[in-house]
């Protein structure tokens, strides 16, 4: 298949995912173009759906405030609390006639996982390829998925994809399958084909490549090797993206010979250049956190690394601040404006995220 048709066949499986678990679109008005419809829409509530905030877990008003007032395409629940799978809240978040957000984890198994006070733990990435064949992988993902679904959830940041021989408490470590590409393409896919049998959409990560990196992101500056020595690190970008079905995280990685002393993320030669032409990819791509993570933050304030991102060709920027979205809002209709930020790009995002969600912007009013 030539990438085109790959690309399609991606974006359609992609809204098959995420979307099962939202009401059926009424049918189209015939001849309605998508990309029109969507530029009729006010920019603001264009920029808001490329928004993913992180909300507080251990209550519900948080997460109903930053999409029914501001409209933003999704939350990301994090930490240890549980209150919002178990409130039922995380199935209703949007008000009458908006469009439905991607709920968000990072439910990866092992250190990194958010439900396992409900559902129990899973192995990390590293213990399920030591002991578990591809088939109880696929399994064990699939049961996690179905318990995810059944509280809201659509979007899993995981599995993790890095190359890694990292001791397993270091940043990567046992979040990662093997240091051997070929392992960890097999169980990555395991994994994500569990995800998806559930309905929920698996995000490979952190593009292009943690695992041999020099310091942690969270930390501060994490540099990967140079560009021309990533092959091991890409393999499995390589070999996965194109068979669809799959979304992307950009990590906040130093790429020497790449990304020119800036993070990954933040980078138009790594998303726009290297993932979407060279790579072909044409799905989803999420930024990791922009907010709390020292590699960005010791560089530049949230309403700027979010501009970058966008501009740089992620479709949804993750951030923690829900406190900082009206500036942050603010800030991307000035950028548009002002012609830093391009507004066929955002048109073409918004397009990407609805595919997924499978909310048809052709939809009449009030269907």
């Amino acid at each position: 298949m030539r990438a085109g048709g790959r690309i399609a066949a991606a974006l359609v499986l992609a809204a098959a995912v995420i979307g099962c678990a939202q009401p059926p679109s009424t049918p189209p008005r015939p001849g309605c173009d998508p990309v029109a419809a969507i530029h009729r829409w006010p920019l603001r509530a264009r920029l808001g759906q490329l928004l993913m905030v992180d909300v507080e877990p251990g209550g519900v008003t948080g997460a109903r405030a930053a999409v029914r007032d501001h409209g933003v395409g999704g939350v990301f629940v994090g930490g240890t609390s549980t209150t919002l799978f178990t409130s039922g809240a995380l199935r209703s978040l949007a008000g009458p006639g908006q469009v439905p957000p991607m709920v968000a984890v990072d439910e990866e198994g092992g250190r990194v996982q958010r439900i396992d006070g409900l559902d129990g733990p899973i192995p990390s990435a590293r213990v399920m390829a030591a002991t578990m064949t591809m088939a109880e992988v696929r399994t064990l993902a699939r049961e996690r998925g179905l318990t995810l679904r059944r509280y809201g959830v659509t979007v899993d940041f995981a599995p993790v994809v890095d190359v890694s021989a990292q001791a397993d408490r270091e940043v990567i470590g046992d979040r990662s399958f093997s240091d051997d590409p070929a392992t960890v393409i097999r169980y990555a896919r395991a994994f994500a084909a569990g995800l998806r049998d559930a309905g929920v959409l698996p995000v490979l990560k952190h593009f292009p490549g943690h695992g041999h990196a020099v310091g942690d992101s969270h930390q501060g500056k994490s540099t990967a090797p140079h560009f021309e020595a990533l092959g091991p690190d890409l393999a499995p970008y390589r070999t996965l993206l194109p068979e669809g079905g799959t979304a992307v995280m950009v990590g906040h990685l130093d790429v020497p010979g790449l990304t020119g002393g800036v993070p990954a993320s933040l980078s138009a030669a790594a998303v726009d250049g290297l993932l979407r032409r060279d790579m072909g990819f044409g799905g989803l791509v999420f930024t990791d956190e922009l907010g709390g993570m020292r590699a960005v933050t010791d560089r530049y304030g949230i309403a700027e690394s979010t501009r970058r991102a966008l501009a740089a060709g992620a479709d949804v920027a993750l951030f923690a601040q829900a406190g900082s979205l009206v500036a942050v809002l603010d800030r991307l209709v000035a950028d548009v404006g002002a012609g830093r930020l391009s507004e066929a790009g955002v048109d073409r995002s918004v397009q990407r995220v609805l595919d997924a969600k499978g909310f048809d912007p052709c939809r009449p009013a009030g269907g």
